[in-house]
């Protein structure tokens, strides 16, 4: 509020976001055997201070689609109830319809874009993940409106350490990935990212879309084994 009385009754400029201030940091999604695994941890940091350790950020919309989310944690908020309007209204439309993971990928593309087209972005890395058509679906969309699919996923920091990791375990094995193996992929990443990210913590929850529905976990803690003789890699 502007408490000049000079003022008041006048036009104001508008003012957008500079940078993001309460963020999140990596998300990492893939797809196995069964659907989609997607993780992200619990913490959030204003600037590099550990501020927030117990925010959810995979958001399950509908039935069959979770939506992972990096940066801004004040925008993502705002695009949870963007779409829970829409999903609300689609549900009392009662028209037999049911948006799914393709769908929600593309909204967010197109408002994304849209919001960088205004130079007032979302500051925001999503991953949306579900189960669509007897498979499972994933798609990435950043501030700027750019979009992919791929098999493999990660955000943030995770960008750098995770991807390596999941090209090497996921790409080419998609049919064969059993659950079990999912899991494990997930926990030794989420180690990983605790151990080299700074904005990581050893809380994070586990969300899996399959063919019954999402299912995200309470969180769960990591305890790396430290060997403080050699690196996280194994190298003396």
């Amino acid at each position: 509020m502007n408490h000049f009385p000079n003022d008041w009754g006048k036009p104001q400029p508008k003012n957008h976001t500079q940078q993001p201030i309460i963020t999140g940091s990596s998300v990492i999604a893939f797809k196995y055997k069964d659907g989609v695994m997607m993780a992200a941890d619990n913490l959030v940091s204003f600037g590099r201070t550990s501020r927030y350790r117990e925010i959810e950020r995979l958001y399950p919309v509908g039935e069959y689609t979770v939506l992972g989310a990096s940066g801004d944690i004040s925008d993502f908020q705002h695009v949870k109830h963007m779409l829970d309007k829409i999903i609300t209204k689609e549900y009392y439309t009662n028209d037999g319809h049911v948006l799914g993971a393709p769908h929600i990928y593309e909204y967010l593309s197109r408002v994304m874009y849209h919001r960088r087209s205004e130079l007032n972005p979302l500051w925001n890395y999503f991953v949306v993940g579900g189960y669509h058509n007897g498979e499972g679906y994933l798609g990435y969309v950043d501030l700027f409106g750019n979009t992919y699919q791929s098999s493999s996923i990660a955000t943030g920091f995770g960008m750098y350490l995770a991807t390596p990791i999941l090209r090497k375990a996921v790409e080419g094995n998609e049919h064969t990935l059993t659950e079990a193996q999912a899991v494990e992929i997930t926990d030794q990443i989420m180690k990983v990212l605790f151990c080299r990210d700074a904005k990581a913590t050893n809380k994070f929850q586990r969300a899996k879309i399959t063919a019954q529905g999402v299912e995200i976990s309470a969180p769960i803690s990591v305890q790396p084994e430290w060997n403080y003789g050699k690196d996280i890699r194994g190298y003396s």
